[in-house]
């Protein structure tokens, strides 16, 4: 064992000093591996920010994985008892230990604007809503649990709406008007983005809000839904369960379905094409460093053979000679590797690369150490296969080649 480190250390100081030696070959030949390290590092830490934006557009519009939505309705065409479905909904979270759920349903509004009257989407969430949907909240606050105990209810708006009454700051605490059979005044608690361009106005109220001023026949136009978030090894049983358990409370007049809205729901990854191009250009950029190096070491022993012959005339044997050589591509790939690494990390850290390429992430993760292990690993694999060919070729020079050159 001792032998061997001794061989192995004596092997990287010869590859060092050899490295210095033949510094401007040694540069020249560098330079592209550090370039395509730094290129498949970033290419592989821009990829997990890419998918991390793709991730929470889906998650935004679907659910986090894994959601279930849980719609019911009665077969008659009655309205059914959404406070019963309420109370099963609650059971049903404590039994199979579900701590994010909320509410899903839409009605429409009439709204007083400053420039007249308008109907106004609204949708009927729960708190735990913004969680699961990765919801931002561009200005002001989301809704508190406290928020279902207001005189005026809350409203988070979007964009669009917001600027119709003339963007107040929230701080004040602006109102609008609700008009209806029974008018009610609701407070902007918060603005959320709308999308470029687009002027519908909508708007977000917590449904114990609206089930305290809504009509009568508001109420029983509104059928809302729930929404779970559970584990995605548990989706499947507790989609049955909660399929079994409604259907029991609700009894045989209503109809309950439960299924998945979220976008691992079809057990595919949507973003596996992503990694596959991904892994495709880092694999491309890698053989193309790995091709230059190649050329430019097999150069490098053929002008050496003098020096390998006069070596093997003292006693250097072909294992020595092979791992001395490879030791060499190897010791400068794992150099020009760290600096390759530390390029992408300015790159990928970079506010203006990722506000490009994670357009509408919240959560933008750090530059990924798996990126720069695979740009070190790459480094040290391309300078280990690089350095075999020329290793071989070394290995092939024999001591009467030394008197020839």
């Amino acid at each position: 064992m001792r032998r061997i480190l001794s061989s192995t250390v004596g092997a990287v100081v010869e590859a060092r000093s050899e490295l210095r030696v033949h510094r401007t070959r040694v540069l020249l030949s560098l330079i592209g591996v550090a370039v395509a390290i730094a290129a498949l590092t970033s290419v592989v830490g821009l990829g997990q920010m890419a998918r991390q934006s793709t991730t929470e557009s889906f998650e935004r519009g679907g659910g986090r994985a894994a959601t279930l939505v849980v719609s019911a309705y009665s077969q008659s065409g009655a309205a059914l008892n959404s406070s019963a479905l309420g109370d099963a909904v609650a059971t049903a979270s404590e039994r199979y230990g579900i701590s994010h759920v909320t509410p899903a349903g839409y009605s429409s509004q009439r709204i007083q604007f400053p420039d007249g009257v308008a109907d106004v989407q609204t949708q009927l969430v729960g708190v735990d809503y913004r969680t699961m949907h990765r919801l931002a909240v561009l200005d002001g606050s989301w809704f508190t649990e406290s928020d279902a105990d207001r005189l005026a209810p809350g409203l988070v708006v979007n964009e669009a709406f917001w600027q119709r009454i003339g963007s107040p700051d929230l701080r004040t605490h602006p109102t609008v008007t609700i008009v209806g059979a029974s008018e009610a005044t609701a407070v902007i608690l918060g603005v959320t983005s709308s999308y470029p361009g687009d002027p519908t106005l909508s708007a977000m109220m917590l449904l114990a809000s609206y089930e305290r001023i809504a009509d009568p026949a508001q109420l029983a136009s509104v059928s809302p839904g729930y929404e779970f978030w559970v584990p995605g090894d548990l989706a499947d049983s507790i989609m049955a369960g909660l399929t079994s358990d409604l259907r029991g409370v609700l009894g045989s007049a209503a109809t309950v379905d439960v299924f998945r809205s979220d976008y691992a729901a079809n057990g595919e990854d949507p973003l596996g094409p992503i990694t596959l191009v991904i892994t495709g250009v880092a694999v491309l950029i890698l053989f193309l460093g790995a091709l230059s190096l190649v050329n430019i070491s097999l150069v490098t022993v053929r002008q050496r053979v003098r020096e390998i012959g006069i070596r093997r005339s003292f006693g250097a044997t072909s294992g020595r000679v092979f791992f001395a050589v490879m030791m060499e591509s190897v010791v400068g790939t794992v150099a020009a590797g760290v600096i390759g690494v530390f390029v992408a990390v300015l790159v990928v850290t970079n506010p203006t690369v990722q506000q490009l390429v994670a357009q509408g992430a919240i959560e933008l993760p750090p530059f990924p150490l798996e990126a720069a292990l695979v740009g070190l690993g790459a480094a040290t694999a391309v300078g280990a296969l690089a350095g075999l060919l020329p290793a071989l070729v070394a290995v092939r020079v024999r001591v009467i080649d030394a008197i020839r050159y």
